[in-house]
């Protein structure tokens, strides 16, 4: 599989070999052309887990000052060649440049916090819509959170911003329960650091998948994923891949665990239930919720700036790239990806 995104050309599948042909990237599998671009065209290339290079592409790569990143199969970042001259320092500069300035991390924080109240909110309406109004519980919450919605826009500081998250938080994870459809599991709210019930286990561990695929498609992208604008900066907190995942937690995430409660792929015996009360996945369950991880990143969802469908494992990596323009002011502000 294989996508040109942003000037970024992503290729997944397993086996391909990249060579270059005069100005031209050619993408072969078992000898057999299967896309080629021409190299101008192109402002870097991405490969996940076993995708060869030719030595001659490496270096025509790193002599027109092109990205090169490695990835693993599963999305996980490995390194990045850093040719002589590099735009990654004067992307990073902008980066701390605007958590220094309060209305440009502002802005920034307000972008992903709208995506994740957008988000949450069309999961309980797509709920709604599918229970054919049996879900009557879930009117005042979808209520509530387009209130919030607005709330964001006219937020005056990043501590009001937060605010807001956290309310549009506790209103979403509120009525999430009322979506489970086994009486093996209930959920009443969120709770970490230990979970302590089943569901808030699977979401623990799906939550941190994602922080680090997020995490993987910043660094990939050139971005530090420890300096973020609506998360506090802390020692080893990857504050940059939490607010970029915000966006991706209400339909990606939490979606996943309802499914895999809801169709009976889970059960309670997929867990592990400590002394004291905290709950956490066992190895069979972490084992069935990769598997389910790995499968969702594989399917295809329209992109508002594509006209085709792109892999969802590469949306956070399209998003990264998004962000990165508007940091060096190439876009006026950052936008979600809201799916359809």
């Amino acid at each position: 599989m294989n996508r040109i995104l942003l000037n970024t050309l992503y290729v997944q599948t397993q086996g391909a070999y990249l060579r270059l042909d005069h100005e031209t990237l050619r993408v072969e599998i078992e000898k057999e052309t299967r896309l080629q671009v021409p190299l101008h065209h192109l402002g870097g290339v991405a490969v996940f887990g076993q995708v060869t290079l030719s030595p001659f592409l490496i270096h025509k790569l790193a002599e027109e000052g092109k990205d090169l990143v490695y990835f693993t199969e599963n999305g996980r970042f490995r390194a990045r060649m850093i040719a002589a001259t590099s735009g990654n320092v004067l992307l990073r500069r902008a980066q701390h440049h605007a958590l220094d300035n309060p209305t440009s991390q502002l802005e920034l924080a307000r972008g992903f916090v709208l995506g994740k109240i957008k988000n949450a909110r069309y999961v309980l309406q797509r709920a709604r819509r599918d229970e054919a109004g049996q879900k009557l519980g879930l009117d005042a919450a979808i209520d509530e959170l387009a209130r919030l919605n607005k709330e964001v826009l006219h937020a005056i500081d990043i501590d009001a911003l937060r605010g807001v998250e956290g309310m549009a938080a506790t209103t979403y994870f509120q009525s999430l329960g009322q979506l489970i459809n086994t009486d093996e599991f209930a959920f009443s709210g969120r709770n970490r650091r230990p979970p302590r019930d089943p569901f808030n286990a699977l979401l623990s561990f799906i939550y941190a998948l994602l922080t680090n695929d997020v995490a993987s498609a910043l660094e990939g992208t050139g971005l530090d994923p420890q300096v973020g604008y609506l998360h506090a900066l802390r020692p080893g907190r990857l504050s940059l891949a939490l607010d970029l995942m915000e966006e991706f937690r209400p339909w990606f995430a939490d979606r996943l665990a309802l499914t895999l409660v809801n169709r009976k792929q889970i059960d309670r015996r997929d867990f592990d239930f400590k002394p004291g009360g905290s709950v956490f996945l066992s190895e069979s369950g972490r084992k069935k919720v990769l598997v389910a991880y790995q499968q969702r990143k594989q399917e295809e969802l329209a992109h508002p700036l594509y006209k085709k469908k792109v892999p969802v494992g590469l949306l956070w990596h399209v998003q990264a790239r998004l962000l990165a323009r508007v940091l060096r002011g190439d876009l006026e502000e950052y936008v979600a990806y809201l799916p359809r």
